[in-house]
């Protein structure tokens, strides 16, 4: 739930979660529509894809080796690596944003940390640092000094454990590492959804489980009325603008239905409640 998902936002869905799933038994069992209905409002469904996938591929007992835990669902080395070394004391060493800029200033590695060459390199070098018999304490403290003393705009030198250690401290170019040279510009998207009503009804499509507006392509037939407002939505570094719209249809065409919704039980997407509470419309 944490990733690309702040703290305070996650807190409530997390507790949610483990009231409606206190075992992996019970996230097994349940079907994917109550999974994606619990984490609606996340975003990311993948993530939640990923997660009932991987109980299942645990059969309700959780593995306990490196390569296991990275062959599940969504798993990928770091996840992989933090579990097996915190809760199984396997050696591996987890790395994260953090730990990565810390290890760049700890060897002074002045390689693009956007390059997949130099990040094996400091993960490698992560794994030469990593206390064998204790990887579980060692990784979090990885994380925490990067969290806290090894900043990325201010490393706060004076206090860090390790800054005897330190190569990059030694050469004065702790300021100027890690080095990222590559910069994606966010790509931007204009869209439109359309809002048809049908007395207190609206027509939607369904697409992965969820319920959608339509846009132009899926009613071409359309009538379009008027634009009546418009919201910004963000995925990684896509940045799509939605305008929405009244439409009007003289039948309802395939794969469309007319549906209420205020029907807390249907799934809508986040992007068809925000159109819906631009337009007003309750139940959003």
């Amino acid at each position: 739930m944490l990733q690309q998902t702040r703290v305070a936002t996650v807190l409530p869905y997390y507790e949610r979660w483990l009231r409606r799933f206190p075992d992996v038994q019970s996230l097994i069992d349940a079907p994917e529509e109550d999974v994606l209905r619990l984490w609606s409002g996340l975003g990311y469904y993948s993530r939640a894809r990923n997660l009932h996938q991987a109980a299942k591929q645990t059969g309700g007992q959780f593995p306990s080796g490196y390569e296991a835990i990275r062959g599940l669902a969504g798993v990928g080395d770091y996840t992989a690596a933090a579990i097996a070394s915190i809760a199984f004391g396997r050696p591996h060493a987890a790395v994260d944003g953090n730990v990565l800029r810390v290890v760049s200033r700890l060897t002074n590695d002045s390689g693009d940390i956007g390059s997949t060459v130099t990040r094996q390199r400091l993960s490698q070098a992560a794994d030469r640092l990593l206390d064998k018999k204790r990887p579980g304490l060692f990784n979090q403290a990885m994380m925490e000094l990067g969290a806290t003393v090894c900043l990325p705009k201010n490393p706060r030198c004076l206090v860090c454990p390790v800054a005897e250690l330190c190569e990059a401290r030694k050469q004065g170019t702790q300021h100027e590492l890690p080095v990222k040279l590559r910069r994606t510009e966010p790509v931007r998207i204009d869209r439109t959804l359309l809002i048809v009503r049908r007395k207190e009804r609206i027509l939607f499509r369904q697409l992965a489980g969820f319920w959608e507006l339509p846009e132009p392509e899926h009613l071409p037939m359309a009538s379009l009325s008027k634009c009546i407002g418009e919201f910004r939505h963000s995925i990684t570094n896509h940045i799509y603008r939605f305008a929405v719209c009244e439409a009007f249809v003289k039948s309802r065409p395939p794969l469309l239905h007319w549906l209420y919704p205020g029907r807390l039980e249907l799934l809508f997407s986040t992007t068809s409640r925000k159109a819906l509470r631009v337009a007003g419309i309750q139940g959003s």
